[in-house]
């Protein structure tokens, strides 16, 4: 065997050792988006299926409709509880510091629904929310006062809309245990996109109304920070998984060093 054949022998196990590491590493659970149907709290993503049209929900003016009708352009959906003392704020916060600084104009190019998943929860409480939520903005107030609508709901409904979207919780004591994530469908009801965690980014957040705007499924862009954190359901809040970003960085300088070593340059012997 020659030693440039050797050394493609050694940099093929390298990378097949490498590759086969970040693999065990990148199928550990990641709570809340993964496609673990067993996931319990999270999100299983169901990336282009459609709603189902018997969705009842109950507006802001107390009437019933449904959500198939009011879904009539790019629309980005998300669960909460409107008395949540966790990670509900903080979504919303986040949901209303990025459509102000979005480009895209709620009720015009898409529209956000925000949904409460505790059916005892009433429509009046959901208005106190969305005027609490308005007071962040500044730039795109009066587009959202239509443009971001907030609704409640029976248990039967709320049912179907989580189980379409793949959004788990659990009920403890009187709250409920739940991730934070937005799914973003189409005019027509296809699931295009979802949004993870409580960090957008504007070019994030209009790719995924552009998108649904064409019916166009894409990936997630923050599998990458979705990754690097996991959600803990006892302190509702997003963590780091330092078990997985110190083993992927070992074995990224591990690689590093052992093509160094493979590939450096032999020194030549001295004849004198």
């Amino acid at each position: 065997m020659t030693e440039k054949q050797t050394k493609i022998q050694k940099t093929s196990l390298l990378l097949a050792f490498v590759f086969h590491s970040f693999t065990i590493f990148s199928q550990q659970p990641i709570n809340p988006a993964n496609n673990n149907q067993d996931v319990e709290i999270g999100v299983v993503e169901h990336l282009d299926e459609y709603l189902p049209d018997s969705i009842s929900l109950i507006n802001e003016k107390g009437e019933a409709v449904f959500l198939a009708d009011v879904i009539d352009k790019p629309t980005i959906i998300n669960f909460v509880y409107y008395r949540c003392p966790g990670i509900c704020s903080p979504l919303m916060e986040a949901v209303a510091g990025v459509m102000d600084k979005s480009e895209m104009v709620p009720g015009k190019d898409y529209q956000v629904l925000t949904i409460s998943f505790d059916p005892t929860e009433t429509i009046d409480l959901g208005i106190r929310k969305k005027a609490n939520y308005l007071n962040l903005m500044s730039s795109k107030v009066e587009a959202a006062k239509t443009g971001w609508l907030f609704f409640t709901s029976d248990s039967a409904s709320i049912a179907r809309a989580t189980n379409a979207t793949g959004f788990r919780y659990k009920r403890t004591g009187n709250d409920y245990l739940h991730a934070a994530s937005l799914t973003v469908v189409s005019k027509d009801g296809k699931i295009t996109r979802y949004l993870n965690g409580m960090f957008f980014q504007p070019f994030e957040w209009k790719m995924a109304v552009v998108e649904a705007s064409k019916g166009q499924s894409g990936p997630t862009l923050n599998k990458v920070l979705r990754y690097c954190y996991s959600y803990d359901p006892a302190g509702q809040t997003y963590v780091m998984n330092i078990t997985k970003v110190s083993g992927t960085l070992i074995l990224f300088l591990a690689a590093v060093l052992l093509l160094f070593l493979i590939f450096k340059p032999k020194r030549k012997e001295n004849l004198n």
